[in-house]
């Protein structure tokens, strides 16, 4: 449901990454690699095409607006046939090969926004039916079939089976679903970093907190995937023991509020970063915290990311515009109107314009503040069951 990942060529060779660094921009396109019509964003896709159209189909559809026939298209052209998705394919008319590295987090990104999107239930049907194939036997995934189950792989395949109508504790594998999956990976109360949840255990054992990780965890122990709207206040709000989901979401949600309450930010978790803010994962924690009902410390977040966000968006394209919007959505402000920009305008100019919906609009600030602007909001009918799980691409994939 960031820059969530690091700039994925990490996962590329094996390397772990938390998230990506705040001051990181979006790559620059590789001589190699054209970005095809269709395609939001002028960086590199290699790594997250797929990701980051899938953002912004989302956000766009949480403003009100139909995206364009060519975005929705290029995104259903990445498809293989077998119904999964890769980060990225340069050729989309060749049939997908053993080179193809197809992936959970990709093909569950492109299922909520094709669910959101509409007349592809044949598309959506046949992902679903690809990662209930490769689903591992503790009940979760990992980012490439076969690969060890991690927290942010099992909690964005949890918001693509929520977004296309099936209930994830109804996939099972060994008769585990993956709401069995995610307790293995909250830390117990009485060590470092209780209650939040890591990314994966380390190669001795040992869980380490992992604030991106925590916030996909949360999401995904709520049901939710990358659209969310604030919940209900959690009923506990003390560290236990984190047998079942609804625990592991309340000491998720406690540890992140936690978190963000002395600077509104969370920190870089990337190995080897400097001691800097982490715009992307503060994004997903606003969207997180707001569907925990924890409000208060989501809005303390949103206000952080209003003041200080603008220019890592500029800097990191489509997909940082996007989350900014879902984390927008999830408290009912106005992305219109972020710290004097326009969250909106500024996504849309990246690709094909989408289509206004007039079923429901709104009035927003314009950029310079003479609110003459138009911004679209679907009703919650229309975006319930799309979920949210957080989110690559922005905040490209965190991957084993």
């Amino acid at each position: 449901m960031n820059v969530r990942r690091s700039a994925a060529a990490l996962a590329a060779v094996g390397v772990l990454a938390a998230a990506a660094p705040a001051t990181a921009a979006e790559p620059s396109p590789s001589p190699k690699v054209t970005v095809p019509a269709g395609l939001y964003g002028k960086g590199d896709p290699t790594y997250d095409g797929v990701w980051r159209q899938s953002l912004t189909l989302l956000a766009q559809r949480t403003l009100g607006y139909r995206p364009a026939t060519a975005a929705v298209d290029w995104l259903t052209g990445q498809q293989c046939a077998n119904g999964s998705f890769a980060a990225f394919r340069a050729a989309p008319a060749k049939p997908c090969d053993d080179k193809v590295r197809a992936d959970t987090n990709s093909t569950a990104a492109a299922v909520q926004a094709l669910a959101a999107a509409d007349g592809h239930g044949i598309a959506v049907g046949k992902a679903v039916d690809w990662l209930k194939s490769v689903q591992n036997e503790d009940g979760g995934w990992g980012y490439y079939p076969g690969a060890p189950s991690d927290t942010n792989s099992t909690s964005v395949v949890i918001g693509a089976l929520t977004a296309a109508g099936t209930d994830p504790a109804d996939v099972h594998k060994s008769g585990k679903s993956p709401y069995d999956a995610l307790p293995a990976w909250s830390i117990p109360c009485d060590q470092d970093g209780g209650g939040a949840l890591a990314y994966q255990a380390d190669k001795k054992g040992k869980l380490l907190a992992n604030a991106d990780a925590t916030a996909a965890g949360l999401l995904g122990a709520l049901g939710k995937g990358f659209v969310a709207r604030a919940g209900k206040a959690p009923a506990h709000d003390t560290c236990a023991e984190a047998t079942t989901r609804t625990q592991v979401a309340d000491n998720a949600g406690a540890y992140l509020a936690a978190a963000v309450a002395g600077t509104g930010h969370l920190k870089s978790a990337m190995p080897g970063a400097e001691d800097q803010p982490d715009f992307g994962n503060t994004a997903d924690a606003v969207v997180a915290l707001a569907a925990d009902g924890r409000t208060g410390p989501a809005r303390k977040a949103y206000s952080w990311l209003e003041k200080n966000a603008g220019p890592w968006a500029a800097q990191n394209g489509p997909a940082a515009y996007a989350q900014l919007i879902l984390a927008a959505h999830a408290l009912g402000e106005q992305p219109g109107d972020f710290g004097g920009t326009s969250l909106v305008r500024s996504l849309n100019a990246l690709g094909p314009a989408p289509h206004m919906d007039t079923a429901s609009k709104h009035e927003e600030k314009s950029d310079d503040g003479s609110g003459t602007g138009v911004w679209w909001i679907v009703g919650v009918g229309l975006v319930a069951g799309i979920g949210i799980g957080f989110l690559l691409s922005g905040r490209k994939k965190q991957q084993p």
